[in-house]
């Protein structure tokens, strides 16, 4: 009996640490599991961006990842966790790819990303900008693509705004900033770039850009513009027989012109003039039958300009044309009429198709329901003396007084932006037939954006060319006024080189403004 009980004791004590064996080992699976579990359904969060060198890898932007890099918050217990979309950081691979938030889609208001790019020297960097769709225009006060170079004796600051991607951009340097920057309104699609690591020796443009001064790349429609932009005036050199498609000398009594491929769409980069010449004693009618081009608030792009002679000058434009509205009937004032053609490498559309003819001067007449402007373009009668200039010489609301047409019926109203109280009129009107601005509240907050330039020295003369195209002088005597040529280009003279140091261009083209310094027909602020 003394044995029995003490083998009883021992099987006891076995089987209990048979037991406890046991629920430890499922124990031990079931905590297996429910880590499985966790594991699938997202409930292990990644390391928080402050630990570890894990965090620097979330910085770097390589070709295999190429959107802006993405963190994760904590999520309450059964819910995934949620990604957060934010962008910027140091990108430091041979070559990668960087985007606007949300490309291809809009970016958000308030944006503000920062890549900084580097490579080991002597390396450099190479940024092709692909493509680009941030509010404009220049000089890009509003949102904007910026590439800061930095280099041991120099800083180069490029901006990029609008809808046209710049030409590539071969850096000096082994380490560069980009930003991108937008505001609260209007947005885009933003842009997509591309970067690469590339010898001081490599240095190269894509197949359709110009290069020149060892590496400054350039649009096709910059090459034989007129306008040199290399330094060894390279672009503007065999430029005979870039545009042979188009333009040249016509003399007859009558004939025909068109944009190249009508009516089919146009080339892009077209630079096309024809001088028209008809006998002494005899002017010229120009009419377009057909007229399609890329529609613009601004004739910046693609547009037809018509001169009153020989000279491409501003004295002498009868008009500039561009959209899809047929352009009036022009007569020159002598024997000559030059007739101007430009296409920029975007939107082509079916262009234009004119004719024209040769009339003695006791025919240059209009209709008996038409009104003749001093440049020959008839008008139809509604337009005269109602309060809207339509002739270039503003022949259409001289002397009103006595007409049998009912005089301008004043539509002004007091100047309510505060940038622009204090000048020489103190009466505007909305909306602004030029801008397509609804009230004076849009176009306060347009100018609000301009007021980054209050610390230099010229933004007085800056501030009243600004006003008077976004609010402009009223009165019941002259209608709505844009402002006088000279106006903008004092404001040119005093201004560009200040926005030269800020690496912008002068955004206004000022021979589309009145060349008059009567106030009847142009504003003075």
């Amino acid at each position: 009996m003394t044995v029995r009980g003490q083998l009883a004791g021992h099987g006891a004590v076995i089987v209990s640490a048979g037991v406890l064996l046991t629920a430890a080992v499922l124990c031990l699976i079931l905590l297996l599991v429910l880590r499985h579990v966790k594991t699938n359904t997202g409930e292990i969060f990644p390391l928080d961006s402050r630990s570890g060198d894990r965090s620097s890898q979330n910085l770097s932007l390589s070709p295999t990842a190429p959107h802006p890099m993405n963190t994760s918050t904590l999520s309450p217990p059964g819910k995934k966790p949620t990604f957060l979309t934010t962008c910027g950081g140091v990108l430091t691979d041979s070559w990668g790819t960087l985007s606007s938030p949300n490309h291809p889609g809009p970016y958000p208001p308030d944006s503000h990303c920062v890549w900084v790019i580097r490579v080991s020297p002597p390396l450099l960097l190479q940024i092709h900008v692909s493509s680009l769709a941030v509010e404009g225009p220049s000089p890009c006060l509003f949102d904007w693509l910026e590439v800061r170079e930095e280099t041991e004796k120099t800083s180069a600051v490029t901006r990029f705004c609008g809808s046209v991607a710049p030409p590539t951009l071969n850096t000096n340097s082994s380490s560069v900033l980009v930003a991108f920057h937008s505001d609260g309104s209007i947005s885009g699609n933003g842009f997509t770039a591309q970067y690469h690591s590339i010898l001081p020796g490599q240095k190269s443009c894509s197949r359709e850009e110009f290069m020149c001064d060892g590496g400054r790349c350039l649009l096709p429609v910059s090459v034989c513009d007129g306008q040199p932009n290399c330094q060894d005036r390279s672009d503007e050199a065999n430029c005979s027989q870039k545009h042979k498609e188009c333009g040249g000398k016509i003399t007859g009594e009558y004939g025909l012109l068109s944009s190249p491929n009508h009516p089919k769409p146009y080339p892009h980069q077209q630079l096309c003039t024809w001088q028209i010449s008809v006998e002494d004693r005899q002017v010229i009618r120009l009419s377009f039958q057909n007229f399609s081009l890329e529609t613009q608030d601004v004739c910046e792009f693609d547009y037809v300009e018509v001169y009153d002679g020989a000279d491409v000058d501003a004295n002498t434009v009868l008009g500039r044309f561009c959209g899809p509205a047929l352009p009036p009937d022009l007569t020159s004032s002598g024997p000559v009429m030059t007739v101007l053609f430009v296409a920029d490498e975007g939107v082509a559309d079916s262009g234009f198709y004119a004719s024209f003819r040769a009339m003695s001067l006791s025919e240059r007449t209009c209709g008996p329901a038409e009104f003749a402007c001093g440049s020959g373009e008839c008008l139809h009668q509604d337009w005269l003396c109602d309060g809207w200039i339509d002739c270039a010489d503003a022949a259409d609301e001289h002397h009103c007084i006595n007409s049998t047409y009912p005089p301008f019926t004043s539509s002004c109203e007091p100047i309510q932006v505060e940038m622009c109280r204090g000048l020489s009129y103190n009466l505007t009107s909305f909306p602004n037939i030029w801008l397509s601005i609804s009230d004076q509240r849009e176009a306060a907050s347009i100018l609000h954006e301009y007021r980054v330039l209050m610390g230099f020295g010229c933004f007085e003369s800056f501030r009243r060319l600004v006003c008077g195209v976004f609010v402009p002088h009223c009165s019941a005597q002259s209608g709505v006024l844009q402002p006088c040529q000279s106006v903008c280009s004092s404001a040119e003279q005093q201004c560009s080189q200040t926005l030269t140091l800020l690496s912008l261009t002068w955004p206004f083209s000022c021979h589309l403004l009145p060349a008059s310094h009567d106030p009847t027909e142009c504003s003075l602020p």
